[in-house]
């Protein structure tokens, strides 16, 4: 592999289990169903894919999909019948035992969905388990089992068994170990599944606060759909043993492949996926600071809006200014603008995810700003878009739709109101 970005590579790989599993494949290549191969069983097919080094890559499908025992291809567990995978500069298919338990110590490290933890084993040793497997001598190994035990918030716990522990806990020991290990990869299976639904997402969320700290490469296995939005960086979603599509969250939300997918996606939280750049639309004007108050008034006229955002020529965003600001300043024969352009615009980074929009949107006196990461006014969401979106309608179709007349603000406070009404914003939100 030349690539250095790529931690991991799977090239046409297919695990057929039962009789004449090479024969199977040849006929899968053929175009023969899955279902008429006879004595064999298709668990994967024809799977290819690049994972990039720190990125959190996700294999999403439901029971029966491929996806469990693709991830045992990943590791060596199970061995392809055809195809290959690559981690790093290693190729771990079809290779001798001993040289594939060598790869996986320095290459790969897995987190189980029950944990598998050893119950005769404190918290520490758990944790320094594979460390110790390494040959690394004891005070080296206690000391990093420390330093990651620490790292998943377990410290004052390395003398506990198991058993002491809660599920959460336990699978934080088993993040641990597969941490300490300090593998290229890491391999997650279902690991969240087992455990209650908040103490899940508890786990979620130090999974990508630790991914924002080690950048560690990781693939994470699930069947959960909004698990599988809120961690990936990119998704691969699986079906009947192949791979259907391979995307961005926000390709998959809003460009399914086929129906299969687009039915897969339709009950996910659009909320948490979508950003601001996905719906923003591109700013209908925008002012310069030498244009003057009585310059501002003509675009607002022109515009037929009552502020504007206040930019300067490379769009690195200012401020804002009202109409009644600017009429003010005419009268009393003010030419500079600089005066009553107002800083608090309460712009959003453009990856705002929209359930962070709503807020700002209500509390905004004109369509809310999106900056990006040098502060740029790269576009606007108006409270309108900002509920169409809510309802499906695609980023681009707004974009291409014509542009509507701007409704009133008592029109849009009812929508809002209505939103409440129906579930689609929680009440909380627009107290």
């Amino acid at each position: 592999m030349n690539d250095s970005t790529i931690a991991l590579k799977a090239e046409g790989l297919f695990k057929v289990f039962g009789r004449n599993a090479e024969d199977a494949v040849k006929k899968l290549r053929a175009g023969t169903p899955r279902d008429q191969l006879g004595g064999a069983t298709a668990a994967v097919i024809d799977a290819s894919f690049e994972v990039q080094r720190g990125e959190i890559f996700v294999v999403m499908g439901l029971s029966g999909s491929g996806k469990s025992t693709l991830i045992r291809m990943l590791n060596g567990l199970h061995d392809a019948t055809a195809g290959s995978v690559t981690v790093g500069e290693d190729v771990i298919t079809h290779i001798p035992a001993k040289q594939l338990r060598a790869i996986r110590r320095k290459r790969i490290s897995m987190v189980f969905q029950h944990f598998a933890l050893l119950p005769h084993k404190t918290v520490l040793d758990n944790v320094a388990y594979g460390l110790e497997i390494q040959g690394m001598p004891k005070d080296q190994r206690e000391a990093k089992a420390r330093e990651v035990t620490e790292i998943v918030g377990l410290a004052g716990w390395e003398d506990k068994l198991p058993s002491q522990l809660s599920g959460g806990m336990q699978q934080r020991v088993g993040l641990a170990r597969a941490l300490a290990a300090d593998t290229d990869v890491l391999l997650m299976d279902e690991a969240f599944s087992a455990l209650d639904p908040l103490i899940r997402r508890e786990m979620q969320e130090q999974l990508l606060d630790l991914q924002a700290t080690l950048g560690k490469t990781i693939i994470f296995i699930t069947h959960d759909l909004n698990e599988a939005m809120f961690l990936g960086d990119r998704i691969a979603v699986m079906r009947d043993g192949r791979i259907v599509q391979v995307g961005t969250p926000e390709d998959i939300l809003t460009n399914p492949a086929n129906d299969y997918v687009e039915q897969f996606v339709q009950d996910v939280d659009r909320t948490r996926v979508l950003t601001a750049e996905s719906v923003m639309r591109k700013p209908r004007a925008v002012i310069h600071p030498t244009v003057g108050p009585h310059g501002a008034l003509k675009m607002m006229r022109d515009e037929q809006m009552s502020a504007m955002y206040v930019a300067k020529r490379d769009r690195t965003l200012i401020g804002w200014v009202t109409d009644r600001d600017a009429l003010a300043a005419v009268r009393a024969g003010e030419r500079d603008l600089t005066r009553i352009v107002r800083e608090d615009h309460g712009a959003v980074s453009k990856d705002t995810a929209l359930a962070d929009l709503f807020i700002p949107a209500i509390e905004a006196a004109l369509p809310l700003g999106v900056m990006d990461d040098a502060g740029r006014l790269v576009g606007v969401v108006p409270r309108v878009t900002l509920l169409a979106a809510l309802g499906g309608e695609p980023a681009a179709a707004q974009q291409a739709a014509p542009r509507p007349d701007p409704l009133p603000a008592a029109v849009v406070d009812r929508a809002l109101e209505a939103a409440v009404h129906t579930g689609a914003i929680d009440a909380k939100e627009v107290r």
